[in-house]
């Protein structure tokens, strides 16, 4: 008998992995790195030209 404690798979709300994520900026099309979000809420994202305006939803 081992002495390991197993505990059940973990769930995942989106997969597992990179994710990648487009600017939410009108007319921007980069790739999106800095998300902001409140807990429990849908996170916004924005490139690293546009950052400043995802602190309005923190």
């Amino acid at each position: 008998m081992s002495d390991e404690i197993r505990l059940p798979k973990a769930e995942y709300s989106t997969p597992p992995g990179i994710q990648h994520h487009v600017c939410e900026h009108d007319g921007c099309a980069k790739d999106a790195g800095w998300g902001f979000a409140k807990p429990k809420q849908a996170p916004h994202w924005f490139c690293f030209e546009h950052r400043a305006e995802g602190e309005h939803y923190l």
